[in-house]
């Protein structure tokens, strides 16, 4: 086996190597959602735990078995505004609960 091809093959195997280790990371990740999920938390507080917990996993798939983690910084500002956007999209039904039209809440009168 010339030097190339030796060196082609230990390129590989940190590759497979870095590939199990985010699966293993994916499967703890999973353990904790599950786990949480049998515990009794407030239903801003599960799916808080939820969204940061998958955040973290759609994260780490992006990052390496989508290949975004040597990419240019072009793709990553556009990442930044579809979070930017996603959280400000979460946020709307929020502020919407706040601007009542007087009469239209069930049981008030004008």
């Amino acid at each position: 086996m010339d030097a190339h091809a030796h060196a082609a093959h230990d390129d590989i195997r940190s590759h497979v190597k870095t590939y199990y280790m985010i699966f293993g990371a994916l499967m703890v990740l999973t353990m904790i959602t599950v786990g949480v999920s049998y515990l009794e938390l407030s239903t801003p507080l599960a799916i808080t735990v939820a969204l940061i917990v998958a955040g973290i996993k759609g994260s780490l798939v992006a990052m390496y078995f989508m290949h975004l983690l040597h990419e240019r910084k072009v793709i990553y500002w556009v990442l930044m505004l579809t979070v930017i956007f996603f959280v400000f999209l979460m946020f709307v039904p929020l502020f919407t609960n706040s601007d009542k039209i007087p009469g239209t809440t069930p049981g008030t009168i004008w």
